[in-house]
């Protein structure tokens, strides 16, 4: 193992160079995808879209959506 200190885009690139070696090109693409953070505040919207509905109207959406 090389403990030469690299700079930041030489070791991204061999860390995808290793990823796709291993993993081929999708199963690089799924383990890189783990570590991405998204974005928006998740909880504020999920308030935003649920807070005013009810049980009975995701239900009907539910069996609309299914027929």
């Amino acid at each position: 193992m090389n403990s030469t200190a690299r700079d930041l885009s030489t070791i991204r690139r061999m860390g995808i160079e290793a990823l796709t070696e291993k993993l081929g090109p999708v199963g690089m693409v799924e383990f890189i995808r783990q570590f991405d953070s998204g974005y928006g505040d998740y909880t504020k919207e999920r308030h935003e879209w649920l807070d005013g509905i009810d049980i009975e109207t995701i239900v009907k959406q539910a069996e609309a959506k299914r027929n």
